[in-house]
């Protein structure tokens, strides 16, 4: 049986809040599983399915307005088959392609954050200790590319 968690999860443009997905299950689990009418594999399949529904509406989007022809999923949820298997559905019905990377290559994004680092320092895009902060709501397309200039 599915949960319909669809009221709680909400995606803007290319932006996407879970803000309450979490929250709706813990607060109703008891009372779905105490009815017998929900397994705890249900709640973990429908969170799921809800969240991965909202990701792949952002890619279609994304591919929408890139007019791009194929998806490279990466990272560590990548691994995940029903994903691949939902973006391979949406891509499909667009004549598009999705390439899943290696699992070895989905896991840890550490290479890949060095490498940036890496990149950054040799176009003198330092930041000292004192002026480093974390961003929670970071904007990856606000940042400033300067190696690709």
């Amino acid at each position: 049986a599915v949960v319909s968690t669809q009221s709680t999860g909400c995606v803007k443009g290319m932006d996407a809040s879970f803000s309450g997905l979490l929250s709706f299950i813990e607060g109703n689990a008891p009372r779905l599983l105490k009815s017998g009418d929900y397994t705890p594999e249900d709640l973990c399949f429908s969170l799921q399915e809800t969240v991965f529904a909202m990701l792949v509406e952002i890619t279609e989007r994304a591919m929408a307005h890139s007019r791009s022809p194929q998806v490279l999923v990466v990272g560590g949820v990548g691994c995940n088959l029903r994903l691949q298997e939902m973006l391979s559905q949406m891509a499909s019905q667009r004549g598009a392609s999705v390439c899943a990377t290696d699992d070895r290559y989905c896991i840890d994004n550490g290479a890949m954050i060095a490498h940036t680092g890496n990149l950054m320092f040799q176009h003198s895009m330092t930041t000292s200790i004192e002026d480093s902060w974390v961003t929670q709501r970071f904007r990856t397309d606000e940042v400033h590319i300067a190696w690709r200039s």
